[in-house]
Formats: C-alpha cells, structure tokens, sequence
C-alpha cells in the first residue's frame, strides 16, 4: 500500500503578494507601538467615514441642483465649516489644555456622535435640517481633530518621534480615504447617496471603538523633559521665522482653496458628475500623500522655511502650465499640486512649530494655527464661488499671487536672519 501523501500547493504569486502587502500595511500601523496603532487605526478609518459624508454631500448639495443653487449651497457648506474652527475650536482648544485626560474621550465622543448624526442625515427631509446635521458633523470632527493631536505625543515611546508620526498619520489617513472613495462613488451610483452614509456610519463606529480601546500615559510630568532636555539637535527657528512660515502656510492654504473649488466647477461644467469629483479629491488626496514622504526626506537636508518657500512655488508653476493647457485632466492635475503644495507647506510649518514651541503651549499654538489654516481655505473657496472666473484667467491670477507671496516670505525671513534673534529657541524673550 502506498504511504505517499499530495505535496501541499505552495501559495500562488497573488496569495504571496496579497500577504506581502498586508504586512507592510500592518508595519505602518504598528511602526510605534501598540498605542500608536490604535490611534493610526481609529485616524485611518475616521478619514475614510469623512470622505464618504463629504461624497454623498457632493453629490446631494452640488451635482443634483443647477448651477445657480449649487453655488449658494457650496457658500453655505463653507460658512458651516468654518464656525467650528473659528467659534467652537479656541474654546475645545482651551478646555482640552486643561483637562488633559479628556482627549481618548475627545476622540470616542467625536466619532460615535458622527454615527449618530449621520443616521439622522440619512432621515432629513428639508436642506435646513441636513445642514443642522452637517454642522453637528463638522463640530465633532473638530473634537477629534484636537484631541488626535494633544494624545499623539502620549501615544508614541518617544516624543522625539513626534514630526514623523505626523507623517505616518497623513499617509494612513490617504490611504485609507483613497481605498474607500471608490467603494463610496460605486455605492451612489448604485443605490444612492443613503448607502454611502451607511459606510460612513460603520466606519465612524469602527473608528470610535479603536479609539475607545487606546490606553496611553497621560501624566505629563512622566512624559515632557524639561526645556533643555527638549532642544532639537539644531538652533530651531525665532519667533520671528514661526509667524512668517504661519502666515505664509496660510496663504498656501488660501490658494489651495481657491484652485480646488475652481476646477470642481470646471468639472461640474464638463458633465463630470460625482465620479468627477471623486478623482478630483483622489488627486488631492495624492498629493498630500506625497508631500507626506517628501517632507520627512526634504526635513533631514532642509530647514522648515525653505519647505514652504517650496510650496509656493509648486503652486505658482501647477497654476501657469495648467492655464496654457487647461482641460479635465490638467484641473486634476491642478489638484494633486495644490494637495501637494499645501501637504509640504503643511509638514514644514508643523516641524518649525514643534522645533520652536514649548511642549506645553504647543496644544493651543496648533489650536489657532488650525484656525488661520481653515479661515484661509474657506476665503481662498469662497472667491471662485461668489465670483464667476474664466479658468485660464483664475489660474494666471493664482499663480501671480503665489508668486508675490513667495517674494515677500523669502525677503521677510532674510530680514529676519539679518537680525539678531531677540529670542531663545522657545520664542521666550532673552
């Protein structure tokens, strides 16, 4: 009688590949410890439920009404984003620097409250009510935007880490929003917009409970060495140098406003449809992703400054080339620099800040940075909407403004080196 037994099948090219994958995907979530990757978890999946609400919005608020009502609508959803920056967000910012133990419930609250808000979305029956909802929204996402950033330094084995991590989180959350806007864009096409919130309402839930789960060191006492055991291996920059970069960041922010609702109605007025839209934002999101990995390599040979020099002029060359060519595929195009730019802009201004701010001020220093960011982007959003410009003429426009821009922040910073420093490296007076 034989004894011999069938060799087991060794695993096909797509199963080795497939398994390859995964663990680099794990390796990101895990790259800084078991707390980091319950943050990286519940962050990944809180932009993906972001990104479908901001699908089904689109299409309910802008492709499905003429163009007329579109606009008033897009003003309104802009106003509506900024109330939470420029009225609720000092106050969170304020409140979570003194109760520092209130950031994983920070988190929790901001995204189950989202479950919440988004079924009730899915039963509004009047604009007045959804956009109840959409502030409702937009205020709970702010909650976990703050609280993100005040627990991240607690969730990572060394603070040192601090800037890289940033990072990390900006690639996961791409990634992740990348891989569900596909899934988002089939799910409208084919049901409608209810079955694009109901992801969104799993994915929030799943994002809740990840945070929920995250257990982290919240004595600051154990966490913060003192101000000259936390200097950075190089002099960081003057108070002078953060308050140039911020508004120059700003301004970088303002352009990526403006350029993106420009191309979001070239796309609208080529038929595009939601599907259009959807690569706009892919394009975007790439962008930013890139920034991402350029930012940490640009970081090791670049003082922060020139990184948002950079941006600038990522923005003012995508501007000029797109307005000669200009179509659907150069307003994508568009995008992607415009997530670029600001993406590099972003990571520079966030280095210098964590170079030059005390650790215990940083909390309410992003608070209203965040705040200049999304007041910004909103004027910046604003500009296209109210005003009908032709896309070559506003692309030209936008790209003389990065310019002069450009031109002031690099004759304000030689001003400033040309000064003797009238601070220490924490921007406290000597």
């Amino acid at each position: 009688m034989s004894t011999d037994y069938p060799q087991p099948r060794s695993p096909s090219k797509i199963s080795r590949a497939t398994r390859a994958v995964g663990r680099k995907i794990e390796e990101q979530f895990s790259r800084h410890g078991w707390a980091f990757r319950r943050l990286a978890i519940s962050h990944a999946t809180n932009v993906a439920g972001d990104a479908l609400v901001a699908l089904a919005l689109a299409d309910t608020l802008f492709f499905s009404v003429p163009t007329t009502e579109a606009r008033g609508n897009v003003v309104a959803f802009l106003l509506l984003t900024l109330a939470p920056f420029a009225v609720i967000g000092p106050l969170l910012g304020s409140l979570v620097h003194r109760l520092p133990r209130s950031h994983r419930a920070g988190l929790a609250v901001g995204s189950l409250g989202r479950v919440v808000l988004v079924i009730a979305m899915m039963r509004a029956e009047t604009d007045l009510v959804m956009l109840s909802m959409v502030f409702g929204i937009l205020v709970l996402s702010r909650i976990y935007g703050i609280s993100r950033s005040s627990i991240l330094p607690t969730a990572l084995p060394n603070p040192a880490d601090l800037v890289e991590a940033n990072a990390r989180l900006a690639r996961l959350g791409i990634l992740a929003g990348g891989a569900i806007l596909p899934i988002g864009l089939g799910a409208i096409n084919l049901v409608g917009n209810t079955a694009a919130l109901v992801l969104a309402a799993g994915v929030f839930a799943w994002s809740g409970i990840a945070a929920m789960g995250l257990r982290v060191d919240l004595r600051p006492a154990a966490r913060q060495p003192d101000a000259e055991g936390f200097r950075a291996a190089r002099s960081p920059a003057s108070r002078r140098a953060v308050r140039h970069a911020r508004i120059a960041t700003a301004i970088v922010r303002l352009l990526n406003g403006y350029l993106l609702l420009l191309v979001a109605f070239v796309f609208r007025d080529n038929e595009a449809g939601i599907v259009g839209f959807g690569s706009l934002l892919l394009a975007a999101g790439a962008g930013f992703g890139v920034a991402s990995l350029l930012a940490q390599f640009l970081a090791r040979r670049l003082r922060e400054e020139p990184m948002v020099v950079a941006a600038l002029a990522l923005e003012a060359a995508a501007a000029f080339i797109s307005a000669h060519v200009f179509g659907v595929w150069s307003a994508a195009a568009v995008a992607f620099f415009a997530g670029l730019a600001w993406g590099t802009a972003k990571f520079g201004y966030d280095g210098l800040l964590h170079a030059s701010v005390r650790p215990e001020e940083r909390g309410r220093t992003f608070t209203y940075s965040e705040t200049l960011f999304q007041l910004a982007w909103v004027v910046g959003a604003v500009i296209p909407v109210l005003v009908r410009i032709p896309a070559t003429l506003g692309l030209i426009l936008a790209g003389c403004a990065a310019l002069l821009a450009q031109v002031v922040l690099v004759s304000a910073l030689l001003i400033s080196m040309a000064e003797p420093a009238d601070t220490d490296p924490y921007g406290i007076n000597r």
